[in-house]
């Protein structure tokens, strides 16, 4: 990796709004990838605190790709805006914006690949169903139904309050992730409009989306998933929700705990998008005959 492709923080104005990000931008990139973090963290998510050998960013521009970790809007420099987020159009238009700022005039290489981790899934899909630079989508944390303990546990979670047990869910095993990252040290308030995304995501938006995603996607799930169901059955329904996706692939991480791209496997998975993205950018798979895979 090249000293040019280090991440730097950025904050760019879109419409009078700060928007941050951190940045590993390289020279002639292969393409650009969009990494899109879950509730209650921010962009540092995507360069793992303490091991950069865990990081997305820093192994995405090793291997030629200019990578966006995004303050999700409400986040981040945007803070202080997190209200006039409730509706999800706009939360498309400040994100797509940031990116474009961000990216200039530059090369863009052969397009644009999304990464959503668990309630930034939601912006993810909004973002790749409504842009036509759009190879392809990776989605991880996120399902179509809670575990029994799950749900109840989130249904009693608000902005302010995180219920006894929710950090059971998303940190353990905690022999899976490293030490750095088990101190709070990813930790960021979370944004009131995010009740309205729970509310309606398994149910109601990410079948709707789904259907609408014509590019391909890899759906990644960890084998200590303790929020989202993610057996057989499950992960067949979700395949089935992308019916208009050239490809569908599953991507089962063994070691894993919901949030992936912290843990230990990390490196493992980020390798794994990175050779699913240089799929994408070799062309179309599956035209014909959209297939559904598992990895």
């Amino acid at each position: 990796m090249t000293a040019s492709a280090a991440p730097r923080p950025r904050v760019v104005l879109v419409d009078g709004v700060p928007m941050s990000a951190l940045v590993a931008q390289v020279p002639q990139p292969r393409a650009i990838i969009l990494a899109v973090h879950g509730g209650a963290t921010s962009a540092a998510y995507f360069d793992c605190p303490g091991r950069p050998d865990l990081s997305l960013l820093r192994i995405a521009a090793g291997a030629g790709f200019t990578t966006i970790a995004l303050d999700r809007p409400g986040y981040g420099s945007s803070a202080v805006y997190a209200g006039e987020f409730a509706d999800p159009a706009r939360r498309v238009a400040f994100a797509a914006g940031a990116v474009d700022k961000i990216l200039g005039d530059g090369d863009r290489g052969a397009g644009l690949f999304i990464v959503g981790h668990s309630a930034g899934c939601e912006l993810t899909l909004r973002m790749a169903t409504a842009r036509e630079d759009v190879i392809g989508v990776e989605l991880a944390g996120t399902g179509l139904r809670y575990t029994p303990t799950a749900w109840t546990i989130i249904r009693d979670a608000t902005v302010t309050s995180r219920p006894g047990g929710l950090r059971d869910l998303l940190w353990e095993p905690a022999d899976l992730y490293p030490a750095e990252v088990l101190t709070g040290a990813l930790s960021a308030p979370g944004v009131r409009y995010e009740g309205e995304v729970t509310a309606h995501w398994a149910r109601r938006d990410f079948p709707a989306l789904a259907a609408r995603l014509s590019a391909p996607v890899q759906f990644s799930v960890a084998d200590n998933e303790k929020v989202w169901e993610s057996g057989p059955e499950a992960l067949a329904a979700i395949a089935g929700l992308f019916t208009a996706s050239e490809r569908v692939a599953v991507n089962e991480m063994a070691g894993s705990g919901h949030n992936l791209s912290v843990g230990l496997s990390a490196g493992d998975y980020h390798r794994k998008i990175l050779s699913f993205i240089d799929e994408c950018i070799a062309g179309p798979h599956g035209r014909d005959q959209k297939q559904v895979e598992a990895s």
